[in-house]
């Protein structure tokens, strides 16, 4: 069983490290744990992994944020694999920082990269990881505050949020996203 988990971010060293990129950060994280890479590919870095009888496709969009959705329908296309069977891995200023919820589908919710998911692959119905970046900026500041970087006190739990979220990615792929809801929105 394939399953495409899709990481969205901004191509770019610059923004690296920002709270826009918590996908490719969590797919970093997922690659490095399974001692696989990323390799240069048609519309993103593309990697592989298995874990316990699956296939996860790895996929960083090398467009911008608000152009992931041309990514995602050519490599759900290219392997076949159905929209609930894909994972799209996001920050949501919603939600404080380090909670994760996990939604079965859902809208866009102000959020361009899966506003160009949606129109591309056109359904709202895939599953969807939002990583809360919170919401501590003053009026008029949400762009620097998305594309800043994390402050000295996220980094200090950021990492075992990001290995909590590569958790429920895999618990997504073995048990389901009606199991992975239950296992992961409440910790």
């Amino acid at each position: 069983m394939k399953y495409l988990i899709v990481g969205l971010g901004n191509p770019g060293p610059e923004y690296t490290h920002t709270r826009h990129n918590i996908g490719f950060q969590v797919l970093d994280h997922l690659a490095a744990t399974a001692e696989v890479r990323f390799s240069p590919d048609r519309y993103a870095d593309r990697a592989e992994l298995r874990h316990k009888g699956r296939t996860f496709i790895l996929i960083k969009p090398g467009t911008f944020m608000n152009l992931s959705g041309k990514a995602v329908r050519y490599w759900m296309e290219q392997e076949n694999i159905p929209a609930d069977r894909v994972l799209v891995i996001t920050d949501d200023l919603a939600i404080p920082f380090g909670a994760i919820r996990i939604r079965a589908k859902g809208g866009a919710g102000g959020h361009n990269g899966l506003t160009s998911i949606i129109e591309l692959i056109g359904t709202e119905e895939f599953p969807r990881l939002r990583f809360g970046i919170g919401s501590d900026f003053p009026k008029g500041r949400q762009s620097d505050y998305v594309l800043g970087e994390w402050n000295g006190n996220e980094r200090k739990t950021l990492a075992e949020r990001i290995e909590l979220a590569g958790k429920a990615v895999l618990q997504f792929g073995l048990l389901g996203v009606a199991n992975a809801m239950n296992n992961f929105n409440k910790r």
